[in-house]
Order: C-alpha cells, then structure tokens, then sequence
C-alpha cells in the first residue's frame, strides 16, 4: 500500500511540473518576406509634405522582434514623372520624405528595390469629406451599458465612394478599424459608427475618416475579418497570408506583403462626455 501512494504521489508531482513547462511547437520555416507599409495620408488642413514609408521582413512567430530593413531605395513617381525620394530616418527601417506633393485623384507609382529586387505599385489618391459633428448616445448595445459615437459626414453623391475608419482610444495601445461604403447613403449624410463597453466619461478618442479605393477596401475588408476572428489588430501578422497591390517585377513568386495606399484623411478628437 506504501508503494502505491508513493507512486501516486510521483504521477502527481510529474502532471504538476508538466503542465507548467512550456512547451513550442516546432513550425515550418520559410524565407522571410518583405513587408512595405506605405500608407500615405494627406490631412486636411496639412501640406502633406511629410510622409514615411516603413520596411520590415516577416519573423519568427515566436519572436516579439520585427525584424527592419535597412538599405533600400525607395521612391514615389506621379502621372507627370516628378519623383519623391524617402530617405531612411534616423530610424532603421523607416524612409522619410519632406516635400512630397499630394494631388486629389492624381496617380502614384510606388518603387523599393531591396536586395537586387525591384517591387512597384500603383494607386490613386481618394478625396474623403470632412467630418461635420460627432453625437454620443449612452446607454446602448446588449444590457444598455454600451456608449455609442457617430461621426457624420456628407457624401459625395457624384461617385461611388469607400472609407477607413479609424478610432484609437486613450486605454488601447491597438487602433480600432473598419471599412464601409456608400452603396446606401449615396449622396447623402451618413455616420461612422463606434461602441464599447470599456467607454466611460472622460475618455479621449482620436477619430480619423479616410477615403480609400475599392481594392483597398476588399484588401482591409479581408484583413479586419482575419483579425476580428483572433482579435488582433489588421496590422498584427494575420493568420493567412494576405496579398495587397504591390508586385515583385524581378521575380514576382517573391512577393512582398502590404499595401499601397494614398488618401486624404479628416480628423478629430472627442472626450467622451
């Protein structure tokens, strides 16, 4: 009987320190891939002269380490064949520019040649309207203890129009986002919708509406979904490779992740009442 409970307490003390051990899966491993964060954004109100475009590679999943690239050349071409050169910070990984010239509608071509390979895209820079007021209603969502903000803004009833909507709060380190389009309210005045049960009086929210393109769209549309399902953030690694607009013109199985973007963007800040 002795020797039973010894054995006993031996299988106790092995289940004990085995559920405390850590355990890493071993993944399968690939070559890194470039990844280009050159979301341009002209405020209003601004000269959008100073803009930054960021490299980094894709890392190991258990690493909390991006890892950036250094070196490049990367510059911007508009329709007329002006260049705008971004010049790596003081900062590893990050290309700045100081006199780039945002045209409304104007067509840009993006270049990064990295490592003996050349990647390029092409987008247009989407106008936005501004936002004309922000309304809170209390007491909402599921249980009535949700507050709710609305952004409004008009429309432009001449095209058909897509936006980004940002809202970063005072007690999350992660932006909120989601897109939408005007299928709905063409023309018309329309709101941008955010709510939370952590919201509470005095709470400081930094909100930003961004027109965007419809591919742009169907590219963040896919990767706030991803990101809604492991509730991450759109710009963490998503759980699926995601392929945006920009091409490898050297070897194009060699692509490159993000996206390239321009956008007119209006902003405002609002202290939850």
């Amino acid at each position: 009987m002795k020797n039973i409970k010894n054995i006993a307490l031996l299988l106790l003390l092995f289940i004990i320190v085995s559920c405390e051990k850590v355990i890493e899966v071993d993944l399968n491993t690939s070559e890194p891939k470039l990844v280009i964060d050159a979301s341009i954004k002209w405020k209003k109100g601004t000269l959008g002269n100073q803009q930054t475009i960021k490299l980094s590679t894709t890392g190991n999943f258990y690493s909390n380490v991006i890892p950036t690239v250094s070196n490049a050349i990367v510059f911007i071409t508009d329709s007329n064949d002006m260049t705008f050169n971004f010049i790596e910070s003081g900062v590893q990984g990050e290309y700045v520019c100081s006199n780039f010239l945002p045209v409304l509608n104007e067509t840009y071509s993006l270049t990064v040649v990295q490592n003996n390979q050349t990647y390029i895209a092409t987008e247009t820079l989407i106008p936005v309207p501004v936002i004309d007021s922000i309304k809170q209603k209390n007491n909402t969502g599921f249980g009535g203890k949700n507050i709710e903000i609305k952004s409004y803004f008009k429309d432009n009833s001449a095209t058909n129009d897509y936006y980004l909507y940002k809202v970063k709060t005072n007690y999350n380190s992660i932006p909120n986002y989601r897109v939408f389009y005007d299928l709905l309210f063409q023309g018309n005045t329309f709101y941008a919708i955010y709510t939370d049960d952590k919201l509470k009086t005095g709470d400081l929210l930094q909100l930003e509406l961004s027109g965007i393109s419809k591919r742009y769209f169907n590219y963040m549309n896919i990767l706030i979904s991803l990101a809604g399902s492991t509730g991450g953030s759109p710009f963490q690694s998503p759980p699926a490779t995601v392929r945006g607009n920009i091409i490898n013109q050297t070897n194009e199985a060699n692509y490159a992740l993000g996206y390239f973007s321009l956008s007119e963007m209006d902003s405002k800040n609002y202290s939850v009442e």
